[in-house]
């Protein structure tokens, strides 16, 4: 029957909505409309079901009321206390009694300070188990003490001589310090990177150029206490080359730091220059 209805319905709307437009919002209402009103009679039941039952939810979840007072009672009315809250006693103040000092017999033993007129001197008598304090006290108790003088011995043993250091030798004048003996190396007035310069500088290379070799000597000389220089040698395989690295490190200008042994003394001392040239 309800089928037969919602067909004879919707032909009435073909009908009547024929040759117009049936995307306008009438035509779709009248064919929703048994939709919209079982819709709407399920939300208006929830409703009111809602508003029925939350009078009672809300006196489950608040629990027993308490009463404040009972006024009925033959022994009132009693003043009942919230429990979760108890009442703070206040801290007992405990007092302790001052530990006394324990009474040590004492006499005063300070000096009286000399005057121009004296009249009466006072006499420090020694209390026999007293000890010294800054007041006298006679009536209390004798001090004792765990202190016990350890009288000094005398050692048994064979007498070792005392024998006193013997100063360090002195370095003879022409002596030539060693490596091991230096605290300090000689060095060249301004800095070895000038005593290179000034060597570079005044090399003549005019009789090696073009050969195409690399020429290498070492210099060794010693550098005297006064900062002059002496006793050079040099060890290349070339020899006029090592005439030429000699004759040019003789004619620089300038003084050498001397040396200083370990006790602070300026000594002579030996000094190696490599000299590298590549002539082309």
């Amino acid at each position: 029957m309800k089928h037969l209805n919602q067909n004879q319905e919707f032909r009435f709307n073909e009908v009547l909505f024929e040759h117009r437009n049936k995307e306008y919002g009438a035509y779709v209402l009248r064919n929703e409309s048994d939709k919209i009103l079982t819709k709407a009679l399920f939300v208006g039941v929830s409703l009111l079901a809602a508003i029925s039952v939350t009078p009672f939810v809300i006196s489950a979840l608040q629990g027993p009321k308490i009463i404040d007072s009972i006024i009925a009672c033959d022994f009132g009315p009693f003043d009942i206390k919230d429990v979760d809250q108890p009442d703070v006693m206040p801290p007992v103040e405990v007092n302790l009694p001052e530990a006394q000092p324990e009474k040590v017999k004492t006499y005063d033993a300070t000096i009286p300070e000399p005057k121009a007129t004296v009249k009466t001197e006072k006499v420090v008598e020694k209390i026999e188990g007293a000890v010294a304090g800054p007041t006298s006290n006679l009536e209390g108790t004798i001090a004792t003490t765990n202190y016990h003088p350890v009288p000094p011995q005398a050692g048994t043993g064979p007498a070792v001589p005392y024998i006193p250091p013997t100063p360090p030798a002195k370095v003879p004048d022409n002596h030539i310090a060693s490596d091991n003996e230096l605290a300090s190396e000689a060095v060249f007035a301004g800095g070895i990177d000038v005593f290179r310069n000034k060597v570079m500088n005044n090399f003549d290379i005019s009789g090696f150029e073009g050969n195409g070799d690399t020429m290498r000597t070492i210099i060794t000389f010693v550098v005297e206490k006064d900062g002059t220089i002496s006793g050079l040698k040099a060890n290349g395989k070339d020899v006029e080359f090592n005439n030429e690295a000699i004759r040019t490190i003789k004619n620089v200008k300038g003084l050498w730091k001397p040396a200083k042994n370990k006790q602070g003394e300026t000594v002579r001392s030996y000094f190696k220059f490599p000299i590298t040239m590549n002539f082309e």
